[in-house]
């Protein structure tokens, strides 16, 4: 694969960056820290497993963190490996099958980033697995000092991993680099830092809001954010997949549909396979790249990482991302959903009192 000479690019085919992710794990000549919220016991799972075990035999410092749950595909043998080579892995919040497993079993970790040497990071949407290969993503790689500001998030992260009850806020301070500010969410009902700040950002925009997710499902005061800003003459534009990976989800955003196309709300549906991006880019100039996905369940439950800026290189990929990925989707029928059956209606409200867990 040739070498990336950029400082900041983003990825939206998984075989580009899973290559990519692989080539400079294969360079590092200090540690290699890696935490995700899903690996797979597959030929891209044992392809990653692979490269880091002979980083920690060559006595490189190489420690990862999956999320419990959807760590949950690998097998002991899997893990047994990285340990025996030098690995140091562990699975964040273990469920315990008790009388808290609802509260505590449902709040998963799905920050996904990678870092090497002081020098490399990245960040995005995308898991360890084949599951995506033929999915569209959004990784961001950035070369450079950020990367110490995601070293510290991965060591704060790595260090609660199984740890129930600690200072929140020193976990929750925004991280501020240059034009670039790391924000991060933990489980709240009430504090929803990363919500908020998108519904900040929506009222602030002038011109243009464009938002790619994979599941919507937005609260709320981030509809009204959206429908008052459309109604101030800003154009705002929603790409979402026309069927995801999870068709429950699907149903219970229908019902959203038609009422935010009414009040100016512009939804395109990719058509080709699952749009797992998870972007946000206002009035051209100011991004989101991260992990969280718009809906209830992100942010509420997950420890969930976004990186925010006005850098105009990465506005302008982002910017491409969304142009490209707009030239395959098709328009939101607004008269076709007016007609939408009466069993798609009533499985709307069925779903809807689960809207916070899908």
């Amino acid at each position: 694969m040739q070498a990336i000479s950029e400082p900041y690019h983003l990825f939206a085919d998984p075989i580009r960056y899973y290559n990519a992710m692989i080539d400079d794990i294969e360079a590092a000549v200090d540690y290699v820290y890696m935490e995700t919220y899903r690996i797979g016991n597959d030929v891209i799972g044992t392809r990653f497993k692979d490269a880091l075990m002979r980083k920690a035999k060559a006595g490189l410092d190489v420690k990862v963190l999956v999320d419990f749950w959807g760590g949950s595909g690998i097998n002991n043998q899997f893990a047994d490996e990285m340990r025996k080579a030098g690995i140091d892995i562990r699975f964040f919040e273990k469920i315990k099958f008790n009388s808290d497993i609802f509260t505590r079993g449902h709040r998963r970790n799905h920050r996904k980033i990678l870092l090497i040497d002081d020098d490399i990071c990245y960040i995005g949407s995308t898991n360890i697995t084949d599951y995506n290969l033929n999915w569209r993503e959004s990784v961001l790689r950035i070369t450079g000092s950020l990367s110490l500001a995601f070293k510290k998030v991965f060591k704060q992260d790595f260090g609660i991993y199984n740890t129930y009850i600690f200072a929140k806020n020193n976990y929750l301070k925004p991280i501020k680099h240059h034009s670039f500010e790391i924000l991060r969410d933990m489980p709240s009902i009430t504090k929803q830092r990363i919500m908020r700040r998108y519904i900040y950002m929506i009222k602030k925009a002038s011109e243009s809001v464009t938002i790619v997710t994979p599941y919507f499902l937005p609260g709320y005061m981030l509809r009204k954010a959206m429908m008052d800003a459309a109604k101030r003459g800003v154009q705002v534009q929603i790409i979402i997949p026309k069927r995801s990976d999870v068709n429950l989800a699907d149903i219970l955003r229908n019902k959203y549909l038609g009422l935010l196309h009414e009040s100016g709300i512009r939804f395109l549906l990719y058509r080709p396979h699952n749009l797992h991006a998870k972007l946000l880019l206002i009035d051209g100039r100011q991004f989101s790249v991260g992990s969280p996905n718009f809906d209830y369940r992100s942010f509420r439950y997950m420890y969930e990482i976004v990186l925010l800026g006005t850098e105009q290189s990465i506005a302008m990929q982002v910017q491409q991302h969304i142009s490209l990925t707009a030239e395959n989707t098709d328009m939101f029928d607004y008269e076709q959903w007016k007609r939408r059956p009466l069993i798609n209606r009533f499985f709307e409200w069925l779903l809807l009192p689960l809207r916070h867990l899908l």
